[in-house]
């Protein structure tokens, strides 16, 4: 998975724009990054000699912006981040911004949501109407901190928090998604365990992302999986003792 591509290059928000708080972090980026040009020219066959499944997270500041980028990509997932917090958005509703690149693009569409839809379910059903492939959930949460003179921490004032805390909150959107979809859901959002893992999944999450935790332990992928199928066999005696019972 990409950082956002957007369709002019970003030096982002001034610094200082991440922070450690109490149970995460705050960022603010703002989504920095070389631009679509750069990207399509450069970056992405460097990436496509990994070998690997390619998602590229796009950008934009209107549907336009997020479909011409959309254009310039193939072979690829395609995730719409239609909810970053650290940036002015796209005046379009989300379902708008899909069925614009939908018009565009038979790649793989996942549209990345914001928790802070009060209605996750109708958000969701929109999505999948305006042809979305798949759903991830959850964006980060508006958060702020203040240092010891009572000031925002952030240049930027407000930013994304991420993190453990973040957890029931993601698994309450995807619980809700998974009530109005059978599209595939990939889950984020305070994922620190196997545990967590299983637990996205037994809310509906068909895949499962890190992110914060890559910050505190690079090797967290190899080790949740680990943690993962300790959990699953773990889950698998208890149910055949009780059967036994």
């Amino acid at each position: 998975m990409t950082k956002t591509v957007t369709p002019e290059p970003r030096d982002g928000n001034a610094p200082t724009r991440i922070a450690e708080v109490d149970h995460g972090m705050l960022n603010a980026i703002g989504l920095a990054n070389p631009g679509r040009d750069v990207f399509v020219a450069e970056t992405l066959p460097r990436l496509r000699e990994l070998n690997l499944p390619l998602w590229v997270s796009v950008g934009g500041f209107s549907a336009r912006e997020y479909a011409a980028t959309c254009e310039r990509l193939d072979d690829v997932t395609i995730e719409l981040n239609l909810s970053c917090p650290n940036v002015d958005e796209a005046p379009e509703s989300a379902a708008a911004i899909v069925a614009e690149c939908r018009k565009v693009t038979g790649n793989p569409l996942y549209a990345k949501l914001s928790p802070h839809a009060w209605d996750m379910g109708e958000t969701v059903r929109a999505i999948e109407a305006a042809g979305a492939d798949g759903i991830s959930l959850v964006n980060t949460l508006r958060g702020l901190a203040l240092d010891a003179q009572l000031r925002p921490v952030l240049a930027r004032g407000a930013g994304g928090y991420s993190g453990p805390a973040l957890k029931p909150v993601a698994l309450a959107a995807i619980h809700a998604a998974r009530t109005a979809t059978d599209l595939p859901i990939v889950g984020m959002g305070g994922v620190w365990s196997g545990r967590d893992v299983l637990e996205f999944v037994a809310c509906g999450a068909t895949h499962v992302a890190l992110g914060t935790v890559l910050f505190a332990d690079p090797n967290a992928p190899s080790r949740v999986r680990a943690e993962l199928a300790e959990e699953q066999s773990r889950i698998a005696v208890g149910t055949v003792a009780r059967s036994d019972n």
